[in-house]
């Protein structure tokens, strides 16, 4: 697994620690900040903290694709 990345530094949140949250349920910032304090300070990693949140609920969500027959 890859080192983590701080996304906010006042509360020590993680990109991990958002990964996580994500596959909890989390969905939305307001969620996030709830469950990680992220954004709930400063402010200046809503955006970041935003964006990863949104690709690993798209990485949860990604339907897979089913094949008709095996190879």
């Amino acid at each position: 697994m890859p080192s983590a990345v701080y996304v906010c530094i006042c509360n020590a949140v993680t990109d991990h620690d958002i990964r996580a949250a994500a596959e909890a349920g989390c969905t939305n910032l307001a969620g996030l900040t709830m469950r990680t304090g992220a954004g709930a300070c400063c402010g200046s990693c809503v955006e970041s903290a935003t964006q990863v949140l949104a690709e690993a609920r798209a990485a949860i969500e990604l339907p897979l694709v089913l094949l008709d027959r095996a190879a």
